[in-house]
């Protein structure tokens, strides 16, 4: 991967996208960033530029004109941008950013004769797993349903990504777990919003009496098995970027230890949450907003979604770190942020509290 080339990254205002895009430019690359509405704030980027090697552009990956326009002179594209709500009034919405978009980032990607892509996917697209089970890239999903919008929008578009590598277009895909840490509190980011809602108090609900099983992944793993993937990945391989499998009782635990804060969740059924969130879903309808949560949200964390990352070690040399470890950053991190006046303050704080170390390739 040459550093002469430029970086084309759409998203980049995202979660995962901002943290990529800083990797990236400590790693010596110049880099483009894509956004829609939410320009990136410069502050969060600036000890990582020393050479004006960063541009952000407005546009939209819904439009080929503006894509054409954006990625040219790119050789290298991360393609994040996607719609990850748990609910829409609009259900078309996820269609068409995570189907439509795709597919012309990709056309143009061609058109331009783009060297390599990584396509961000997610574990949804590979399914629940069965109790005690942990599966990885070739365990084939056991459900023929999908439990959100969001879930069949990201399969279908998988499904289609293998079809263009199938062709010999450049696309590596990884398929991050349920991803948190330091950042914006975005939908890609609500895993940390949990986490400070035990932390806070607020009312938290436990299924299974918190048995079911996620796997869990820090931020900053997630951003380095990206530019793995873009390193060392197989066009038309997918790869798992997560960390460790806990139920969620133990996942709260680790909380509890990490803040020092002791919390009791309230034990709930499958049926009193569903009842739960189609009342929040009709309260959003009527009045505007998002509903907390949704009663095909309820469905998906209702199952166990167990996954190995072991073929991101062995083939990426992707080392996540240990989930304590990871949660007692975070746990950190919003502390920092309730002493500083504003997020992005105790951001930039955490970064440099941190530190920051370089990689080789």
């Amino acid at each position: 991967m040459d550093k002469k080339g430029k970086i084309f990254v759409t998203g980049s205002a995202g979660f995962i996208g901002a943290k990529l895009v800083q990797l990236l430019l400590r790693e010596g690359f110049s880099v483009r960033g894509l956004y829609h509405s939410r320009k990136p704030d410069w502050s969060e980027f600036m000890k990582f530029d020393s050479g004006n090697r960063l541009e952000f552009v407005p546009g939209d990956i819904l439009s080929v004109e503006s894509l054409r326009k954006n990625m040219q002179g790119c050789r290298y594209i991360f393609h994040l941008a996607g719609f990850a709500q748990n609910w829409a009034r609009d259900k078309s919405i996820f269609t068409k950013i995570n189907n439509e978009g795709m597919r012309n980032v990709f056309r143009v990607a061609r058109e331009q004769n783009v060297e390599k892509i990584v396509w961000t996917s997610s574990i949804v697209t590979l399914g629940p797993t069965a109790p005690f089970t942990i599966a990885d890239e070739t365990t084939p999903r056991m459900t023929e349903t999908y439990f959100t919008e969001y879930e069949k929008s990201k399969a279908l578009a998988e499904k289609e990504a293998l079809q263009w590598a199938a062709e010999d277009f450049p696309v590596v895909i990884v398929n991050p777990t349920r991803v948190f840490g330091p950042g914006p509190v975005t939908d890609g980011n609500a895993v940390t919003s949990l986490i400070d809602d035990y932390i806070n108090g607020k009312l938290f609900l436990s299924f299974r009496f918190g048995m079911d099983v996620g796997n869990y992944v820090y931020i900053d793993d997630v951003a380095m098995g990206h530019y793995l993937a873009m390193l060392r990945g197989k066009a038309g391989e997918r790869y798992i970027l997560g960390g460790e499998n806990v139920s969620l009782r133990r996942f709260y635990n680790y909380v509890e230890e990490a803040s020092g804060v002791k919390r009791r969740g309230i034990p709930v059924f499958k049926p009193t949450a569903l009842t739960a969130a189609q009342l929040l879903v009709l309260k959003a309808k009527l009045t505007g907003g998002l509903p907390r949560i949704s009663p095909d949200w309820v469905k998906n964390f209702a199952v166990d979604w167990a996954y190995s990352s072991e073929k991101a070690k062995q083939k990426l040399g992707y080392s996540p770190i240990p989930l304590k470890v990871g949660i007692q950053k975070t746990c950190d991190w919003l502390q920092l942020q309730k002493e500083k006046s504003t997020p992005i303050a105790a951001y930039s704080s955490f970064l440099l509290k941190e530190g920051i170390q370089k990689i080789s390739d």
